[in-house]
C-alpha cells in the first residue's frame, strides 16, 4: 500500500497505470497462493521421504528376519542329519573295534602263547566271536548328503526394481474442465454425472490419473450431497451424485484444493426431467426411497426378529429427543456429520459447515462448543467425524484439512495426524489399544494410528471387492477389537480384524430388511449388535453380530432426513446425526 501511494504521487495517473495499481492485489493473492501451494510441496517432499525410509528399513528388518529363520532351519536340519549319520559312525566303530579286539586275542589263543589259558576262557572268546559276527552292523548309510539351498530371488529383485512409485500429475485447475449433463441439471433421486478432464498450465490434456479432485453439492443452507469420484487412469474422472430432494444447489468441482473453470457450478434439482433441458440418461436405477417415504420401523423387543410393523403413532415413537435448528448459534446446526458420546454422559456433534464441535449433555443440555475455522493446525475447515478417547481427548476428522486434530477435553488444541497421508478423512473410532481408526473416504482406505502420529496399518483401496471400499463413511469398533465400516457406495457394511483381514459382509442396495441406499453412521452395543444409519433410505436398522437383520429403531413420528453419524450413550441410547433436518435425535434402545 505504501508503494502504491508513494508510486501515485510520483507517476501522473493514466490508464495504463490504474492498470498496473489493480494487478497488484492479484499479485500479492498469487504470491500467497504459490508459497502456501511450495510449502505443501516440501511438507510433501519430506513425508514421502521419510515413508520411503521406514518402508525400506522395514523391509530390511523383514529380510534379516527371513535370514534368521533360514539360518536356523539349515541348523536344525543339519543337526538332526549329523545326528543320525554320527550315531551310525559309532555304532560302526564300535562294533569294529570290538571285533579286531577280539580276533586279536582269539589269535593269541589259536598260536599256542596262552596254552595256560582256561577251557572256559577259549569258549567264551568263541561265544563273542559269534555274537561280533551275528550283531547286524549298519553298513548302509541311514541318511543323505543333501542340502539345498532354494532361492528364488529373481521375482524379487524384479519386484524390488518396481518397488514404490512417486505419483503426481500436471494437472492445474484452471485449464481444467467439466462438462456433462449433471452441471446444470439432476433429477430427485437419480444419479447424476459430471466428467472433469484434467489439463496441464498450456491447455493440454493430462494422460495419467490419481489428480487430488473434491466435489460438493451443497444447498444455500449449507447441507451437503454425498458423490464418488471415479478416476479412469487416463486423466478424466466423473463425479456421480444423487440428490433427494428439489431445488437450487451449488457443485464446486477442485483440483488441488482450486476451482476449475466455471466452479462452482448453479444445480438445478427437479422432480421430474425439465422439457426444454437434454434428457438424462435412460434406464437410470432409482436408488432407494427418498428421505420423505422412508420405511416404518418396527419396535424392537428382547425376542423380537423382524416383529410386525407398528402403526404410525407419535406416541408409540421411539424418539426421547430433539436438539436443534438450522443456524450458526449454541444448539444450532448447518450440516452436522459425526457424533460421538463419552463414558461420563456428553454427546459430541461435528457441526461441518459451522466450523465447530458442539458438546452436550445426555439430556440435551448445551455444555459447550469450540473451534475456529481455517486451514492452520489447531483450525477446523470441514470437521465430519470425532472421536473420544479413553483419557478423555477429542479426535476429530477435518475432511478438508486433510489431518486429523486431538483436543483436550476442554477443546484445547494439542496435536494433529495424518497430514500428508489422508486425502479425506470422514469418519474417525477408537479402538482398545487407544489407536485412532480413520476412514479415508477420499482414498477409500482405512488407516490406524498411535496417537502420536505413527501409522501402524493401513488396508483398503477403492474398488468393489470384499476388501475395498467405494466412499467409506464411518467406522465403530466391537468388543473383539473388529473394526466395523460402512461402505457407502457398495451399499453394504463389512467387518475386519485390525489387520485388515475381511471377517464379515453384509447389505446390498434395496429397501428391505436388511438392505441398504448408502449406509453410513455406525455403532455397536454391548452384546456385538451393529446399529446403522441409513442415509438414502433415511432409517436405523440394528443387525446382529453376524450380520442378520433384527429390526429398525421406529423413528415414524418425526421422520429423519439424511441421517448420518450414530452413536450409543453411556445410558444406552442411540444418537443420531439428523443432517438433512438440522437436529440431533436420541432415541429408546432396548439391549
Amino acid at each position: 500500500l505504501l508503494f502504491t501511494v508513494l508510486l501515485s504521487n510520483v507517476i501522473p495517473p493514466t490508464p495504463s497505470f490504474s492498470l498496473c495499481l489493480s494487478l497488484l492485489p492479484q499479485i500479492s493473492e498469487a504470491l500467497v497462493s504459490l508459497r502456501e501451494i511450495l510449502q505443501q510441496l516440501t511438507n510433501q517432499r519430506a513425508l514421502i521421504e521419510e515413508d520411503i525410509h521406514i518402508s525400506f528399513e522395514e523391509l530390511h528388518k523383514t529380510l534379516d528376519v527371513r535370514k534368521s529363520v533360514l539360518l536356523m532351519e539349515l541348523e536344525v536340519t543339519y543337526g538332526l542329519k549329523q545326528k543320525v549319520l554320527q550315531a551310525q559312525l559309532d555304532t560302526l566303530l564300535h562294533g569294529q573295534g570290538g571285533i579286531v579286539d577280539t580276533c586279536t586275542q582269539t589269535e593269541k589263543a589259536l598260536s599256542g602263547e596262552a596254552r595256560a589259558a582256561s577251557l572256559q576262557a577259549e569258549r567264551g572268546l568263541g561265544e563273542r566271536l559269534r555274537d561280533l559276527a551275528s550283531q547286524g552292523l549298519p553298513f548302509q548309510a541311514e541318511e543323505n548328503d543333501q542340502l539345498d539351498l532354494l532361492m528364488e530371488t529373481e521375482g524379487l529383485r524384479k519386484s524390488i526394481h518396481k518397488l514404490g512409485t512417486i505419483i503426481t500429475t500436471s494437472a492445474v485447475a484452471s485449464q481444467s474442465e467439466a462438462s456433462g449433463v449433471g452441471l446444470e441439471q439432476c433429477i430427485v433421486g437419480l444419479p447424476a454425472c459430471v466428467t472433469i478432464m484434467t489439463r496441464d498450465k498450456a491447455g493440454g490434456p493430462c494422460r495419467s490419473g490419481n489428480a487430488i479432485l473434491s466435489a460438493e453439492v451443497c444447498t444455500p443452507d449449507g447441507s451437503v450431497a454425498d458423490g464418488e469420484i471415479l478416476d479412469y487412469k487416463n486423466g478424466t474422472y466423473d463425479f456421480v451424485y444423487t440428490v433427494n430432494k428439489e431445488g437450487e444447489f451449488s457443485l464446486a468441482l477442485r483440483l488441488y484444493d482450486q476451482h476449475i473453470k466455471g466452479s462452482p457450478f448453479r444445480l438445478r434439482v427437479t422432480r421430474s426431467p425439465d422439457p426444454e433441458s437434454p434428457p438424462t440418461t435412460t434406464g437410470a436405477k432409482r436408488r432407494g426411497k427418498s428421505p420423505g417415504s422412508k420405511k416404518k420401523g418396527s419396535r424392537r423387543t428382547g425376542s423380537a426378529l423382524g416383529t410386525p410393523r407398528r402403526k404410525e403413532n407419535p406416541i408409540e415413537d421411539d424418539l426421547i429427543f430433539r436438539i436443534g435448528t438450522k443456524g450458526r448459534n449454541k444448539g444450532e446446526f448447518t450440516n452436522l456429520q459425526g457424533v460421538s458420546a463419552s463414558s461420563n454422559g456428553r454427546i459430541l456433534i461435528a457441526d461441518s459447515n459451522n466450523q465447530c464441535v458442539q458438546i452436550f449433555s445426555n439430556e440435551g443440555e448445551f455444555n459447550s462448543r469450540f473451534g475456529v475455522r481455517g486451514r492452520s493446525p489447531g483450525q477446523l475447515q470441514r470437521p465430519t467425524g470425532v472421536a473420544v478417547h479413553p483419557n478423555g481427548d477429542i479426535i476429530i476428522a477435518d475432511y478438508d484439512n486433510k489431518w486429523v486434530s486431538i483436543f483436550s477435553s476442554e477443546g484445547k488444541y494439542k496435536a494433529k495426524l495424518g497430514s500428508g497421508r489422508l486425502m479425506g478423512p470422514k469418519g474417525v473410532s477408537v479402538d482398545q489399544n487407544g489407536h485412532v481408526i480413520v476412514v479415508d473416504n477420499k482414498a477409500c482406505t482405512v488407516f490406524i494410528f498411535q496417537p502420536t502420529g505413527k501409522l501402524v496399518s493401513k488396508f483398503g483401496s477403492r474398488g468393489n471387492g470384499d476388501k475395498q471400499f467405494a466412499g467409506p463413511h464411518f467406522a465403530a469398533v466391537n468388543n473383539n477389537n473388529e473394526i466395523i465400516v460402512t461402505d457407502f457406495h457398495n451399499h453394504s457394511v463389512k467387518v475386519f480384524t485390525p489387520e485388515g483381514e475381511l471377517l464379515l459382509k453384509f447389505g446390498s442396495n434395496g429397501e428391505g430388511n436388511g438392505q441398504f441406499n448408502a449406509p453410513t453412521g455406525v455403532a455397536v452395543d454391548v452384546n456385538g449388535n451393529i446399529i446403522v444409519a441409513d442415509w438414502g433410505n433415511s432409517r436405523i436398522q440394528v443387525f446382529d453380530g453376524s450380520g442378520s437383520f433384527l429390526s429398525y429403531i421406529n423413528t415414524s413420528a418425526d421422520p429423519l432426513y439424511g441421517p448420518q453419524g450414530l452413536a450409543l450413550t453411556s445410558d444406552g441410547h442411540v444418537v443420531v446425526a439428523d443432517s438433512g433436518n438440522h437436529c440431533f435425535k436420541v432415541y429408546r434402545y432396548l439391549q
